[in-house]
């Protein structure tokens, strides 16, 4: 019964409708149709706009890390000071003119490839540590993980990694340090986020004397595999992270204990 009404209530409205399209010249009608349909498509417009907005956004930074990804292999294979902006331009098929769309200068690619890298790095901390609470890790697997993180990590960020142990030296070249300070920092905060850990994880081996040191131990295991360890040679690098793991544990698992008096 409603669907018949509501069948017959949309046939009396067409009926009219049609009835003053009728009574309409050409060119009044073709007035009629352009309003409706300028206002439709005005409309539209609106309502696609934002999301247009962010796919472009979307699209730009996209072609900006597709760049950051050829500039770090450019830099890594001729070094920072070698490279020019038209090595990097050749390397993404594009012109000079075109990758100054996006970067300014080769030092602003540099520093835009290690803002992002250190903050991966940070992040990467601050997931270990959730896993932790989460998966309720006991401080010495929480350390392990941490080291795991690392290598999974440093396995596809090896020419970033590389930018980041050699170039950071050429950020603040304007004579604006701030740049590079602000990668420095990071830096000194991932040691220290990695003292903290192995505190936890081995308190009898790390103490406020040794800790740094200790740290700085493992970095030199584990910071270096760029210029040794590859992804199709003999050894893995998840194979590599249990031997890390193993030493740490075998190493400072087994610290003397301190004398009893």
């Amino acid at each position: 019964g409603n669907n018949k009404e509501e069948l017959r209530q949309t046939a009396q409205k067409l009926q009219k409708t049609f009835k003053k399209i009728d009574w309409l010249s050409d060119k009044d009608l073709h007035q009629l149709l352009k309003k409706t349909y300028k206002s439709r498509i005005t409309e539209l417009k609106l309502q696609l706009k934002e999301p247009l907005k962010e796919i472009e956004q979307d699209v730009h930074e996209l072609r900006r890390d597709a760049i950051l990804d050829v500039a770090a292999q450019c830099f890594a294979d001729r070094s920072f000071a070698a490279a020019t902006m038209k090595d990097i331009a050749d390397a993404c098929g594009t012109s000079k003119a075109r990758l100054y769309h996006y970067y300014p200068s080769k030092e602003a690619i540099l520093f835009d490839l290690l803002d992002r890298y250190t903050l991966r790095l940070l992040a990467l901390v601050g997931e270990v540590e959730a896993q932790a609470q989460r998966e309720r890790l006991n401080e010495r697997d929480a350390m392990h993980e941490l080291v795991r993180a690392f290598l999974r990590e440093y396995e596809h960020s090896a020419t970033r990694h590389v930018a980041l142990l050699g170039d950071t030296k050429f950020l603040g070249g304007d004579g604006d340090d701030a740049q590079r300070e602000l990668i420095l920092r990071r830096q000194r905060d991932l040691v220290a986020a990695f003292t903290r850990f192995i505190g936890r994880a081995y308190p009898l081996a790390s103490n406020e004397s040794s800790g740094t040191a200790i740290t700085m131990m493992l970095f030199g295991m584990i910071n270096w595999t760029f210029t040794w360890l590859r992804p199709d040679g003999a050894m893995r690098y998840t194979d590599f992270a249990e031997l890390v793991v193993g030493m740490l544990e075998h190493g400072l698992g087994g610290w003397p204990q301190p004398a009893r008096t």
